[in-house]
């Protein structure tokens, strides 16, 4: 009798063993099934930069590894997402890397009981590429939620001084800066002080920023080749020309085929009337990512030039690229706005979609300053002087704005 008791003891506690087994592999499962991991998509050769592009793959599939493991291992999901946010600017990839990166994070914040750490750490992840796709009022939000859970990160500051930005809300914006620079003095950090002293006015003072956030990255990274950039954007955007082109060769001598810093050269091309080597310059930056900027300024340059035919073709591909954008979430109506006045001379379908953009951020000078010009030439000029007084309420010396001022 103690013989087949302990048998029957036995064969119980296997069967629950294998039970207990079961049940775990089949909600591991059901876990994996329920969050697909997305892709990495190949990067254009010429951007591939040899152990950059091996190291981008390496950590992919590291953390491929890690989620398939345990899909609830949030710091491996986290920095996937974080993974593909730096591959859409890298590559263009817009529409498959931000809702991979959203898809990534919402499965991480779907868990109730995340600790404050991975929480933060996703929250302020999701509110970065929500800023990327133009949902500049959900990201407030989402970055108002991370702060209250950690108010000593500097990453944070970083992304409510831009919603802050985004929205018109300045002041705000200002004071956040302050206190991001009083956390980490970096690339990050005094970049968005150049911003705001530009936005100001005082030009000097935001050249003198972007130096210093320039100096405070490491040559060849390409958050430091997107500062030079931006350095050079603003340098072209007050008449710098020369230096803008110094900074352009420069980043291409620490990061060959950066894509905008030849399309940079092509913008300065186009100024000097060079338009055979602005072409030349803007096709081989489209070759590279499809970025919707450097078709637009290619369809600018062969409408300038009456090459209808190509103007025709490109206007055709920029519509399609915006609706890919918009149908993966990315709010494009200003982007729109612009397309449609400069490449189709239709103001009101431009003012259309900038009004669209106007009600979501009344106070953002940019919006502002598109429409008094868009109301310029349509010569609705009492709205004008309106959305010119709005424009201008940080004194910006935005070269724009002494045209519409001349006008109205």
């Amino acid at each position: 009798m103690k013989t087949k008791s302990f048998k029957l003891y036995s064969l119980g506690a296997g069967l629950l063993l294998v039970l207990i087994v079961s049940a775990y592999w089949a909600k591991r499962d059901a876990d994996t099934k329920a969050f697909s991991i997305p892709q990495l998509l190949d990067r254009n050769e010429r951007i591939m930069l040899g152990q950059e592009w091996d190291e981008v793959q390496r950590r992919y599939v590291s953390l491929r590894n890690q989620l398939t493991a345990n899909t609830n291992d949030h710091k491996a999901a986290t920095a996937l997402a974080y993974l593909f946010i730096k591959e859409a600017r890298i590559t263009g990839e817009h529409g498959h890397y931000y809702p991979a990166a959203q898809a990534v994070l919402d499965h991480i914040l779907e868990n109730k009981t995340l600790d404050n750490e991975d929480r933060f750490n996703a929250l302020v992840t999701k509110a970065g590429v929500q800023l990327s796709l133009h949902d500049f009022n959900a990201a407030l939000n989402t970055g108002q939620t991370a702060l209250a859970l950690n108010p000593y990160n500097a990453q944070i500051y970083g992304v409510l001084v831009d919603c802050h930005v985004e929205l018109g809300q300045y002041q705000k914006a200002v004071l956040l800066a302050d206190q991001m620079v009083a956390i980490r003095p970096d690339l990050r950090s005094y970049s968005r002080v150049s911003y705001l002293r530009e936005i100001f006015g005082d030009i000097d003072g935001a050249k003198k920023a972007m130096l210093m956030a320039i100096q405070a990255g490491y040559p060849g990274q390409e958050e430091t080749a997107w500062a030079m950039h931006t350095y050079a954007e603003m340098l072209m955007r007050y008449g710098y020309n020369q230096e803008a082109r110094m900074v352009y060769e420069s980043i291409l001598q620490e990061r060959p085929n950066y894509p905008f810093a030849i399309a940079g050269l092509g913008k300065l091309a186009i100024k000097a009337n060079d338009f055979n080597e602005a072409e030349s310059r803007l096709k081989d930056a489209i070759d590279i990512v499809p970025e919707v900027d450097f078709y637009v300024t290619l369809a600018n340059l062969y409408k300038k030039q009456k090459k209808t035919a190509l103007c025709e073709k490109l206007k055709t591909e920029i519509l399609a690229m915006l609706e890919d954008d918009t149908q993966s979430g990315h709010n494009m109506d200003l982007e729109y706005a612009h397309v449609y006045n400069e490449l189709f001379s239709d103001t009101k379908t431009a003012l259309q979609y900038a009004a669209k953009e106007l009600k979501k951020r009344p106070l953002n000078i940019d919006v502002n300053r598109t429409i008094a010009m868009l109301e310029v030439e349509g010569m609705d000029l009492k709205n004008a002087r309106l959305h010119y007084q709005a424009a201008t309420a940080t004194q910006s010396k935005h070269p724009d704005l002494e045209v519409i001022k001349a006008k109205i």
